[in-house]
């Protein structure tokens, strides 16, 4: 069973980026010279002296580019100490860079290749024109939080997951969005209902009537994405072009 929320399997969010190489022409305006007469009066030569890169480079102020670069860190650090630390320990600093490289190599394979799976579910979703609303979205929130308690609030289910809101939603599209490319073929009779609440029906919370035969049917088709979900990732995964540079 493929779980879609939480630690669940989620594809998180992947963003790639070509850099284009951009070429300049040079272009030169040719002005034609008018010949003017001039009186010609002896001068006397003027030379000027050339700078030498030396001379440039002790004349530029590295001080005060070094200053001002050194106060915009302090400014920086100050409004927000996260860009340059994550932490000190008993005195002894943790940089943010040492954080990021440490989450990049512990992390950064799995993590990309959840993003890759999420950029590949889109682009078939879009194939396949298949599009979740945000209707859709906050009714399946409801149902999940629904299905954890009354005493359950959104914030609260948030907090222990460790998502914001915004990830939470993204995880519930890609979710949708497989459920509908994987059960767009696929039919529920009332039969397979009526056969699953008699097998299944300490799995269901409903009690309605109604109630209690819609949440057979999507279990129903739950049941049946979970089957399909792997190979057909996979077959996704292998007909795909990516190039990775991590």
């Amino acid at each position: 069973m493929v779980r879609w929320c939480g630690s669940g399997y989620a594809p998180a969010h992947f963003v790639f980026s070509l850099n284009e190489g951009i070429f300049y022409g040079i272009l030169r305006d040719m002005a034609k010279k008018e010949s003017v007469k001039k009186v010609v009066v002896p001068v006397p030569p003027v030379y000027e002296a050339s700078m030498s890169a030396t001379s440039i480079r002790k004349g530029f102020p590295w001080r005060w580019v070094l200053i001002g670069l050194g106060v915009l860190l302090l400014v920086l650090g100050s409004v927000n100490k996260g860009l340059v630390l994550a932490a000190v320990v008993n005195g002894q600093p943790i940089f943010s860079w040492q954080l990021n490289n440490t989450l990049r190599t512990r992390y950064g394979q799995q993590t990309l290749e959840g993003m890759i799976g999420e950029v590949l579910i889109e682009k078939e979703a879009q194939k396949s024109g298949v599009v979740i609303s945000s209707e859709e979205i906050q009714a399946k929130q409801k149902e999940i939080l629904s299905s954890l308690g009354t005493e359950v609030s959104l914030a609260d289910f948030l907090q222990f997951q460790g998502l914001t809101e915004a990830d939470f939603n993204q995880q519930l599209r890609v979710q949708l969005t497989v459920e509908k490319l994987l059960s767009k073929d696929l039919t529920v009779t009332d039969a397979d209902i009526d056969n699953y609440i008699a097998t299944s029906s300490s799995l269901l919370t409903a009690t309605e009537p109604a109630a209690l035969r819609e949440e057979a049917r999507k279990a129903i088709i739950g049941n049946a994405v979970s089957e399909k979900l792997q190979s057909w990732f996979l077959d996704l995964r292998q007909q795909s072009n990516v190039v990775k540079f991590l």
